[in-house]
C-alpha cells in the first residue's frame, strides 16, 4: 500500500534499476514506478516529479548524486537537449545488453514464451556515423537565422545542428552550408502553427557503399524562385551529390513527405550496393538507415533458412525488394507483397536492373493478397510496420502452414503478440530470435524471429 500522496514538482531521491522500452530510466519510490529520461541503471539521483499518476510518475533529472558505472560522456554537445538520440550517455556495451533484455522481456511477458531463444544482439560496424538518411525540420532563430536540427525531447523547440555524430559524416558539410544557402536565397521557412512559409524539411540521403548523395527540400508548394540555379550550384559544389529534388507537402500534418516529388537537377535516385545487388533509392523510399547491419541480418536469415533452390518464397511487406531480391536468387520462385505502388514499381525496376527473373511483385494490402496466393509458399518472410500483422495475415499463415516463417520486427511488443498467435496450440516452434542494432544510441531494437512448423 502507498502511504503518501505524490505532488507534481516534488523532489525525490531515486536509484535507477532498469530501462523502459522507450529508453527512460526506471526507478521505484514509495512502491511506485518513476520513469526518468537521461538516466542509467545504477544512477542515484534527485528527481523532480513532472507528471504524477496514481500508480506511476514521470520525473526529470535534477541532480546526479552518484553516477552509474554504465554512464559515459555523450559524443554530441547537444545530446542532453536533442530528441534524436536517447542513449548517448549510456555505455554502448550496456545499450546492447539492454536491447537484448527488451526482446526477452517482451517475449516472456507478452508472448508467454518461457526462456525464449534470444541470441546476443547483432553488433554493427560502429555505433556512430551510421545513418544513411537524415531529414531535418527547419526553423528560424530569434535573430532570423535559418536553423535545421531535431526537436528537443518532448517539445516543439528545434535544437540547431551543424553536424550530427550518428549520421554518415559525409553529410555533415552539406548540412551547415545548405542552411546558409537557404538563408542567402531568402526562401521563407514554413511555420507549422500559421501554416505559412515554404520550406519544411531538408532531406539528405547517402549510398554508404557508392557515396552517392541526394538532397531534397520538402516544400509547401512548388514556388521556390531560383531553385534550378541553386540546384546546379549544389551539384557543382558537391561532387558526390547526384540529384536535387523538391517534395511537395501542402497538408497540415506531422508527416514529413507529401505524395509528389520532382527532380530539379541531376538524378531522381541514388544507387546503392546491398548484398551484391544494386538498388535505386528515391528520396522518400523506405530503406533501412543502417545499411551494414541490415546486410548482416540478411546473412543470418539466409544462413538460418538454408534454402535449397526449390522453395517458393513470399516476402510480405516487401518494400523495394531489399530482402526479396537477395533471397530470390536462392529459391525457385519469389513473390513480394507491398501496399505502396511506388515501392512496387521500384522493386520491379531493381529486379530488372539485377537480372532477377524468378520474382514478381503485387500491389495491395498483405491481408488481402496473402489469402489469394496461387502458389503455396514454403517460406514466408514478414516485415510489417510497427503495428505488426493484421489478424487475417496470422490466420492465413496458420491455414497455409509454410514450413518456415521469418518475422522481422521493429517493435518487439507487437512481435511477441504475433508470435504467440502463430505458435498457438504448438503449430509453430520458435527456434531462434536474432536481435540487431539498427539504431545505436537509441532505445530501438530490430529482431528477426525464426519459426518452424512443428511436426
Amino acid at each position: 500500500m502507498t502511504n503518501t500522496i505524490w505532488q507534481q514538482g516534488e523532489l525525490i531521491e531515486v536509484t535507477i534499476a532498469d530501462l523502459s522500452d522507450t529508453g527512460d530510466g526506471v526507478g521505484r519510490y514509495d512502491d511506485r514506478v518513476v520513469f526518468i529520461p537521461d538516466t542509467v541503471p545504477g544512477d542515484r539521483a534527485i528527481v523532480r516529479l513532472v507528471h504524477v499518476k496514481p500508480k506511476y510518475a514521470h520525473g526529470k533529472l535534477q541532480q546526479l548524486l552518484q553516477p552509474s558505472p554504465h554512464r559515459q560522456r555523450p559524443s554530441c554537445i547537444v545530446a542532453d537537449k536533442c530528441g534524436g538520440c536517447q542513449w548517448q550517455h549510456i555505455n554502448y556495451e550496456f545499450q546492447l545488453a539492454a536491447k537484448r533484455n527488451q526482446v526477452i522481456q517482451a517475449l516472456e511477458r507478452i508472448g508467454g514464451f518461457k526462456q525464449p531463444p534470444v541470441d546476443p544482439v547483432l553488433v554493427p560496424n560502429s555505433d556512430l556515423g551510421y545513418r544513411n538518411k537524415a531529414t531535418y525540420p527547419l526553423d528560424k532563430s530569434a535573430t532570423g537565422q535559418v536553423q535545421a536540427g531535431y526537436y528537443q525531447k518532448a517539445s516543439h523547440h528545434l535544437i540547431n545542428l551543424n553536424q550530427c555524430p550518428v549520421q554518415d559524416s559525409r553529410l555533415n558539410p552539406i548540412l551547415a552550408e545548405v542552411k546558409q544557402d537557404i538563408q542567402n536565397r531568402g526562401w521563407p521557412i514554413y511555420h507549422e502553427q500559421r501554416h505559412q512559409g515554404q520550406i519544411r524539411h531538408l532531406g539528405l540521403r547517402i549510398g554508404r557503399r557508392t557515396g552517392e548523395i541526394l538532397l531534397t527540400l520538402v516544400v509547401k508548394d512548388w514556388n521556390l524562385p531560383g531553385i534550378e540555379t541553386q540546384a546546379q550550384e549544389w551539384l557543382k559544389r558537391y561532387p558526390k551529390l547526384v540529384g536535387v529534388s523538391l517534395n511537395r507537402n501542402p497538408a497540415r500534418t506531422n508527416a514529413i513527405f507529401g505524395q509528389e516529388t520532382r527532380c530539379i537537377a541531376g538524378m531522381p535516385y541514388l544507387r546503392e550496393k546491398f548484398a551484391d545487388l544494386e538498388f535505386q533509392i528515391l528520396p522518400d523510399t523506405f530503406f533501412q538507415v543502417y545499411t551494414e547491419t541490415a546486410e548482416a541480418l540478411l546473412q543470418v536469415i539466409q544462413s538460418e533458412l538454408n534454402l535449397q533452390g526449390y522453395e517458393v518464397l513470399v516476402d510480405a511487406y516487401c518494400g523495394i525488394g531489399t530482402l526479396t531480391l537477395p533471397l530470390a536468387k536462392q529459391v525457385r520462385l519469389a513473390t513480394g507483397l507491398e501496399v505502396q505502388p511506388e515501392a512496387v514499381q521500384q522493386a520491379i525496376l531493381n529486379a530488372q536492373c539485377n537480372g532477377i527473373n524468378n520474382v514478381s511483385f503485387q500491389t495491395g494490402a498483405v491481408e488481402k493478397l496473402l489469402p489469394q496466393m496461387e502458389n503455396v509458399p514454403d517460406v514466408v518472410l514478414l516485415d510489417p510496420p510497427r503495428k505488426g500483422c493484421d489478424r487475417i495475415v496470422i490466420e492465413t499463415l496458420r491455414q497455409v502452414k509454410p514450413s518456415q516463417i521469418v518475422y522481422v520486427s521493429c517493435k518487439v511488443s507487437t512481435l511477441a503478440r504475433d508470435l504467440q498467435l502463430l505458435c498457438q496450440d504448438g503449430l509453430y516452434t520458435l527456434k531462434r530470435v536474432q536481435p540487431a542494432d539498427f539504431f545505436p544510441q537509441t532505445a530501438h531494437v530490430e529482431a528477426a524471429a525464426f519459426l518452424v512448423l512443428s511436426h
